[in-house]
């Protein structure tokens, strides 16, 4: 998988409290669409990016039969998923 950074379409959990729980996410490749499970997630931060508030994830999956880390941040704004690997 390359370097990106862009919109995925995710599907996540909440409990009763609202923490999202993340799942597993769709994202589009030039001529293929991959469907990405997360097996943990790392981490969890409250951020802003450009002024929209958001939740970052640290998470790791295996990608290609590598374990790989990345990023995925929840626009609380505009209700968007967005991939940073």
């Amino acid at each position: 998988m390359n370097k990106i950074s862009k919109t995925v379409e995710m599907v996540a959990w909440f409990d009763d409290k609202g923490k999202i729980n993340p799942v597993k996410f769709r994202v589009e490749e030039e001529e293929d669409t991959r469907v990405i499970k997360i097996n943990k997630v790392l981490n969890r931060e409250y951020e802003t990016l450009a002024g929209n508030p958001m939740w970052r994830f640290t998470c790791s999956s295996i990608i290609d039969g590598i374990e790989s880390n990345y990023n995925l941040k929840y626009d609380l704004i505009n209700c968007k998923w967005l991939l940073f690997l």
